[in-house]
């Protein structure tokens, strides 16, 4: 995998990955349970989009949940599309209940 340009932070507070863009944000939206995040939406801002934006913010976030020790379960479009196309982080997958 390859290194990531920009920084992604965690704003527990909101809830949300944050990829700080040139005066925008890129997000991507959980919900917390206990040792799962379940990943509801990302937003890259429209003059971003098709520049990779979503994969650094993705691979960051999954990265983060990995290094805390946690699941994660994909409920946005964008996240489930990566990971059938990135099968290493399928064993992360909670399967819910």
């Amino acid at each position: 995998m390859e290194k990531n340009p920009h920084t992604v932070t965690d704003n527990t507070a909101g809830h949300r990955y944050e990829l700080e863009l040139d005066g925008d944000v890129a997000i991507l939206e959980y919900e917390e349970q206990p040792g799962c995040r379940i990943l509801t939406h990302t937003i890259v801002p429209p003059r971003f989009e098709g520049q990779g934006i979503g994969r650094e913010l993705v691979e960051a976030a999954l990265q983060d949940i990995r290094d805390r020790g946690l699941r994660f379960r994909p409920l946005c479009s964008f996240i489930i599309r990566y990971v059938e196309r990135h099968p290493e982080w399928t064993a992360l997958v909670d399967k819910g209940r």
